[in-house]
C-alpha cells in the first residue's frame, strides 16, 4: 500500500466516522470509518519506514572493475 492509498483510506475513514450519520441495521458506519483510519495510518507509517530504508536515487553507484584475463563484473558499493 502506498502513501496515496493510505491518505485516501484515512480521508474516507474520517468522512465515515465523523460526517455520516446514518442508522443502518447490521453495520456501524462509524466503526468502519475508525477501522479504515487505523488501517490508513498503519499503512502510511509502514510506507514511510520502507521509503526511508529504500535509499532513493543515487544511493548506490556501479563500478566496473576490470581484471586481467576475465570479464568485468559489477561491484555495488555505497557512495562516499
Amino acid at each position: 500500500m502506498g502513501i496515496g492509498v493510505s491518505i485516501f483510506l484515512i480521508a474516507v475513514g474520517a468522512i465515515l466516522a465523523w460526517a455520516v450519520s446514518v442508522d443502518t441495521n447490521g453495520i456501524d458506519l462509524n466503526m468502519v470509518g475508525v477501522i479504515l483510519m487505523i488501517v490508513g495510518i498503519l499503512g502510511l507509517l509502514l510506507s514511510l519506514i520502507f521509503w526511508s530504508t529504500w535509499g532513493g536515487f543515487g544511493g548506490w553507484r556501479r563500478e566496473t572493475v576490470y581484471r586481467e584475463g576475465s570479464d568485468p563484473y559489477y561491484d555495488r558499493r555505497p557512495m562516499p
